[in-house]
């Protein structure tokens, strides 16, 4: 597959809405890195495990990355600073080729997935207080909708719309899996 430059643009299904603040609710700015790894084997993602102790968001799968800090320039460098700190990816590995629509999460962060190419060998060094485990799955597996699973449900009063995409032990779910169909539907769109 050849390298794509990806644009933000409003892939909503209509019949699915994610989370969205309410308007009186100020969102904290953050951002992840969604790491494209050019594996011999294949395209992969890369995704971390949080440790169980962390507060926010204890034990889930994730990419790496975190709130946007005063000495970022933009949302880019939030997300390569983030990885660099939470799996040791270092950015001269990086070349980031987009961005994905920002996603809202109901812990109040507005969080802008950055999309970037990665080219191995990789040298990570996972920070253990944050990162249980830094793993890979094959783009190929999110390219196929039959591993895309919808789910809803009542939270605080309000529905809650979510997707999760399990791989073997691991269940991708949530504002992950929701950027990962977002990549997909831009992927998908760009090839047919």
């Amino acid at each position: 597959m050849e390298r794509l430059r990806i644009q933000a643009s409003p892939l909503i299904d209509e019949k699915f809405p994610p989370y969205a603040h309410p308007p009186e609710r100020e969102a904290v700015p953050a951002a992840v890195l969604v790491p494209i790894v050019n594996q011999p084997g294949g395209l992969t993602l890369m995704f971390t495990q949080r440790t169980a102790h962390l507060y926010d968001h204890a034990g889930q799968i994730s990419f790496p990355g975190g709130r946007v800090e005063l000495k970022d320039a933009d949302r880019v460098a939030t997300a390569l600073r983030e990885a660099q700190e939470e799996t040791g990816l270092c950015a001269s590995r990086v070349d980031v080729i987009g961005t994905l629509p920002d996603y809202d999460i109901p812990t109040g962060f507005r969080v802008t997935p950055v999309v970037a190419w990665v080219e191995p060998p990789l040298q990570l060094k996972p920070d253990p207080f944050e990162v249980a485990d830094v793993f890979e799955v094959p783009l190929e597996f999110f390219l196929n909708p039959a591993n895309h699973q919808r789910h809803s449900d009542i939270r605080n009063g309000r529905a809650r719309y979510y997707y999760s995409m399990p791989y073997g032990e691991r269940n991708i779910w949530g504002a992950t899996a929701g950027m990962v169909y977002s990549l997909y539907r831009i992927l998908t769109a760009s090839i047919g």
